[in-house]
């Protein structure tokens, strides 16, 4: 195997620590997790004790002003873990850097603190149940009514969505304007007006709560406005290379672990008086995807570098994230097939890694709104390009 060399000691130090972090407190708990739809509070705060959130945020507000090969090296470990209970990545590397760049010095001052100490969850509220990787069809409204925004409307599918304390919301502030008219807004959840919904069942991220936000007149200060109004829609587009980088990671790590559980697997289960190892199929099938594996790790890790450099663009970004989560997808399977009857079983990490696999195709942009991306920085845009 190609050794990796984006790492240094320090962060390989950090990387046993959250390794025996996720053993402790995370994986004895996951099964509980997932039959109640969402993860324990305390482990949040737990996660903040050791400064495994908002890393990358400056330590003046609470984070430790790591790189984020930091932040990767924790999407790695919790991939490992087979878990995806937790909404780390989302609070961390989605929302806390849309208000560390967009907002001002009170609202960093008020939220990131404490979203670094685990004492307050965070979720951005992109989806509706009509808009979902088409952002531009954004029905929920800012208006603004003097020194505030007064947000009405609806989110689905939103991550941390239970347990949330802030989100920030994806809003029209002039509708007429189309994705011209996007703006982001910060939602204190105590603010009257503003209510949870249901926690939705899904096919797979059975600990990950997600749920409906719903906004009724909520009457938000004019400050927690990030960025300038109006500029929404390019604030995310801005930092679309980084969340797609995340699903990646995610991504890769997952299938990796899966080869991993399948060798270990083959080599014990014995079929036909032999282990399942010993048939040429199986070994060939391992050495396919072992190789698969290998060549997206190497993909992944340029674009890490490209992204710490600041040269990633968001055409190679959609690279990454629409091709490893199709690998992802598919080495997944085949390491179920290998696991026979057994993979089907939900107490065996295959099965949950299945299940949890899927949806990677959807969020963060579908595959074929990366293939669009991609088409179109080729020059290769459609009557709409």
């Amino acid at each position: 195997m190609i050794p990796r060399t984006i790492f240094s000691p320090e962060h390989e130090t950090f990387r046993d620590s959250v390794r025996r972090f996720m053993e402790v407190e995370v994986v004895p708990h996951d099964e509980r997790w997932q039959e109640q739809g969402y993860v324990d509070r305390e482990v949040w705060k737990k996660a903040g004790a050791n400064g495994f959130l908002c890393c990358s945020m400056p330590e003046e507000y609470g984070g430790a002003g790591a790189d984020r090969l930091y932040s990767m090296v924790l999407m790695e470990e919790q991939a490992r873990a087979n878990n995806s209970s937790l909404g780390w990545g989302l609070h961390s590397e989605i929302v806390a850097p849309y208000l560390l760049r967009y907002g001002s010095d009170a609202l960093k001052k008020k939220y990131l603190p404490k979203m670094a100490a685990g004492e307050m969850i965070s979720a951005i509220a992109m989806s509706e149940p009509g808009a979902g990787s088409d952002l531009q069809a954004v029905k929920t409204t800012a208006a603004k009514k003097g020194d505030k925004y007064v947000v009405n409307g609806s989110k689905t599918f939103i991550t941390n969505g239970w347990h949330c304390d802030l989100v920030i919301v994806v809003a029209k502030t002039e509708p007429a304007k189309g994705a011209k008219g996007t703006s982001l807004v910060v939602v204190d959840t105590s603010m009257k007006g503003f209510s949870k919904g249901r926690r939705l069942k899904k096919l797979g991220l059975k600990g990950q709560d997600t749920a409906e936000l719903f906004f009724d007149n909520v009457e938000v200060p004019a400050e927690n406005l990030l960025g300038q109004e109006n500029n929404g829609f390019i604030y995310l587009m801005q930092e679309l290379p980084w969340e797609r980088m995340q699903i990646a990671i995610a991504a890769v790590a997952k299938a990796e672990a899966a080869v991993e559980w399948t060798k270990a697997y083959v080599t014990e289960r014995k079929v036909f008086g032999k282990p399942v190892a010993s048939f040429q199929n199986t070994r060939f099938k391992l050495a396919e995807m072992a190789t698969e594996v290998q060549v997206a790790r190497v993909f992944v890790d340029r674009c890490m570098e490209l992204l710490l450099e600041e040269k990633l663009d968001t055409a190679t970004a959609s690279m990454a994230k629409y091709w490893v989560t199709d690998l992802e997808c598919k080495v997944i399977d085949e390491c179920l097939q290998l696991h026979g009857g057994y993979g089907f079983m939900w107490e065996f990490p295959i099965a949950r890694a299945y299940a949890d696999a899927r949806v990677q195709r959807i969020y963060g942009g579908t595959s074929e709104i990366m293939k669009e991306v991609i088409s179109r920085s080729m020059g290769l845009g459609g009557k709409d390009g």
